[in-house]
């Protein structure tokens, strides 16, 4: 393996396809890191848990963990909340903020049928993972080097660990160390029309980006992993063979 694979971000995203926090150093645990994908905004109308798939303009608000290990919402215009009301307005839907812990059964999320017409196509139901709101339960930690971004902006694949050098795709079927923390690279990840959305920080909207991922890289870009061994990772680490 080469050494040139080496962390320069680290990154949670504690509520489902809002933004979210760039680290230094984060704990990896059986679900990824420590509070990652750990809580969603759910439409209490359909019970659909809500993504940037179906709501574009999640992506504009930031989730962020408090002290008190719960989580907030920071909404555009800077308001700082949790509280399902608050929400509600903002998102123009009855909304619900739940924790993972707190919901049972099938996760329910929405992918357009068409991504080119999505306005006006079909969209598919379809079940996330247990634990962590991750859409897969096989990809808990994902990965994502220079290398492969290429011109992208990073923030369009919403990876945990941002990669310094390239050549991520090989590791796929190998168990990786990083930091204290030993990963089970298990697959590329497939990607969808959440790389094409507009986001906060100047990120616009760019329905090239899927469709290059598709003619190019097969549909996928970024690797995903499931944690052998929990650990700290932090910035500066090199993916060493474990």
């Amino acid at each position: 393996m080469s050494g040139d694979l080496r962390v320069t971000e680290v990154w949670r995203f504690p509520v489902k396809s809002l933004q979210g926090e760039r680290l230094a150093r984060a704990e990896i645990g059986p679900e990824g890191i420590t509070g990652d994908r750990g809580w969603a905004l759910f439409d209490l109308t359909t019970e659909f848990g809500l993504t940037a798939r179906r709501v574009p303009e999640l992506l504009f608000a930031a989730g962020r963990l408090r002290a008190d290990g719960g989580a907030e919402v920071v909404l555009p215009d800077g308001t700082v909340t949790a509280e399902d009301d608050v929400l509600s307005d903002w998102a123009g839907r009855r909304v619900g903020l739940r924790p993972a812990a707190a919901v049972a059964g099938a996760r329910r999320y929405e992918n357009p049928a068409d991504a080119e017409h999505e306005d006006t196509g079909r969209w598919n139901p379809f079940s996330g993972a247990d634990g962590a709101f991750h859409d897969n339960a096989d990809a808990r930690v994902t990965l994502v080097s220079a290398g492969t971004l290429g011109g992208w902006d990073r923030r369009r694949f919403r990876a945990n660990l941002v990669l310094a050098g390239a050549g991520e795709d090989a590791l796929v079927g190998r168990r990786v160390r990083v930091g204290g923390a030993e990963l089970d690279v298990v697959r590329r990840v497939p990607r969808c029309v959440m790389t094409t959305r507009p986001q906060s920080g100047g990120v616009g909207r760019d329905t090239a980006v899927l469709k290059t991922i598709h003619r190019d890289r097969g549909g996928a870009l970024a690797v995903g992993a499931l944690v052998a061994l929990p650990g700290e990772v932090s910035v500066g680490d090199v993916l060493t063979p474990a």
